[in-house]
């Protein structure tokens, strides 16, 4: 799991493990991770967990947030990264390999006129390896029966079932639905795929072993799936779901 390790100057505070999908960073007490200082704003910045990648956004914070000494909005965290909030650090520090890279973190669909055509460089998902078939199983030969099973004399072993294939997780999409990309569809391929505008209202979809999840990630109001708004955490995402974001309609589907 990775973690957040507090220190100021060369004093360490303590460790905070992300274990949650958003840690809140911030002067106001309800934060995940407070610090009571006045260079820190009352919501200064999140940090989003989502398997193996965690990304920081700032919140608008009076006083901007850093990383490794470069003003960032929003930076896709990499082991060794420092937070640098006023004299405040957070050392990112995670030994499990990223399941994405920044650059992908980075491609957000915009949700305006002509900009949602299918990505070229989002190629189609690779089809689930068939299983091995599995070996017929041999013939037991048949115990006489005048020949009885005595102690030390072991059965001939019947044929082990073959254990049934897990499902392979269904291909799942997006489809434009309002607006003047009506139509478009896109294809999540990518472990993380962000959506929306940004500065605006911007959501992720997680691709996971066992199914698609969106986690809200900016703006002030949340996205709204099927009519209900979604709370911070994350929703797995069904069959025909329709979400709201930044104005727009899309419809989540699998492809079969």
């Amino acid at each position: 799991m990775a973690k957040l390790i507090l220190s100021m100057e060369t004093t360490m505070l303590k460790e905070i493990p992300l274990s949650k999908e958003r840690t809140t960073i911030g002067r106001k007490p309800h934060n995940d991770i407070q610090i009571d200082n006045l260079a820190i704003s009352g919501e200064h910045a999140v940090v989003i967990t989502i398997l193996n990648d965690s990304f920081l956004e700032d919140l608008g914070s009076t006083n901007g947030t850093f990383v490794n000494g470069q003003s960032v909005k929003k930076h896709f965290l990499v082991n060794g990264d420092t937070i640098e909030l006023g004299k405040y650090r957070l050392k990112f520090v995670s030994e499990v390999p990223q399941q994405t890279s920044g650059a992908d973190f980075e491609k957000t669909m915009i949700l305006r006129p002509g900009a949602a055509q299918k990505p070229a460089s989002l190629p189609p998902a690779p089809a689930p390896a068939a299983p091995a078939p599995a070996a017929p199983a041999a013939a037991s030969p048949a115990v006489p029966a005048h020949m009885s099973t005595s102690p030390g004399m072991t059965p001939p072993p019947a044929a082990a079932a073959a254990a049934p294939a897990a499902p392979a997780l269904p291909l799942g999409a997006i489809q434009i639905l309002s607006g003047g990309n009506a139509g478009k569809e896109m294809e999540l391929t990518k472990t993380l795929t962000t959506l929306g505008k940004p500065g605006v209202q911007v959501a992720v979809i997680a691709r996971r072993p066992h199914g698609y999840f969106i986690t809200h990630v900016e703006g002030a109001s949340r996205p709204v799936v099927n009519g209900k708004t979604l709370d911070a955490q994350a929703h797995q995402l069904a069959d025909h779901d329709v979400i709201e974001l930044a104005g727009t309609k899309m419809e989540f589907f699998l492809k079969g």
